[in-house]
């Protein structure tokens, strides 16, 4: 995958899917920053990052990933993938549903997935640097450019979306404490199934994964 280092960009996944769509770039791309001006949160939020903070977008083409990842369950794969390397420095991290990162009981990252030219678009953002007691942070033991190089080789092998899938679900009950908004409202876990796709059923509506 080529890697493309920036001091300062308002997005990252902004940059990415704008460049991609004007075929200045490849559909196998990183773009990583320093800094963020402008960052996308769930919903359209504005993500507030930090130097220092994680930062990038990568493009990756679908018939790159493994077979049995629908698109539907993408940003799961994805965060997940980063959720294993990252907790082998900060065992305190997990993955609340469907993309948020948090520690303990604080947010401290998130996915957001678009999907377009059979392409996914991903935006990562995962705080490193300390904030105030609404947010948590993780502790990196390694540099950052060591998490990246491992997570896009990992990437590149493109393990089984049920092989994910299956840690993943281990974890899911950990989400039930938290909420997820569901049409513009603030939905609890507390009663959430989780389906193989990656989807939940919450009071007899299914709520998909993909943003």
């Amino acid at each position: 995958m080529e890697i493309l280092y920036f001091d300062e960009l308002p997005s990252t996944q902004l940059y990415l899917i704008e460049a991609i769509k004007k075929k200045k770039l490849s559909k196998n791309v990183a773009v990583i920053a320093k800094r963020q001006s402008n960052g996308i949160g769930s919903r359209g939020n504005r993500w507030e990052a930090k130097e220092g903070d994680l930062l990038f977008s990568f493009a990756i083409e679908k018939e790159k990933l493994p077979n049995d990842l629908a698109v539907s369950s993408a940003s799961i794969y994805f965060a997940y993938l980063l959720k294993e390397l990252i907790s082998k420095d900060d065992k305190e991290v997990f993955l609340k549903w469907p993309n948020d990162f948090y520690k303990i009981d604080k947010k401290c990252g998130g996915v957001v997935t678009n999907f377009f030219q059979n392409t996914f678009v991903v935006g990562i953002g995962v705080n490193l640097v300390p904030r105030d007691e609404n947010y948590g942070y993780v502790k990196l033991k390694n540099s950052v450019n060591s998490l990246l190089e491992s997570y896009f080789l990992l990437l590149e092998k493109a393990p089984k979306w049920q092989e994910i899938f299956s840690k993943f679900r281990l974890e899911f009950k950990r989400s039930f404490e938290f909420f997820v908004h569901v049409k513009g409202k603030k939905t609890s876990l507390k009663n959430a199934t989780l389906l193989n796709d990656g989807s939940i059923m919450i009071d007899n509506e299914r709520i998909y994964s993909l943003r």
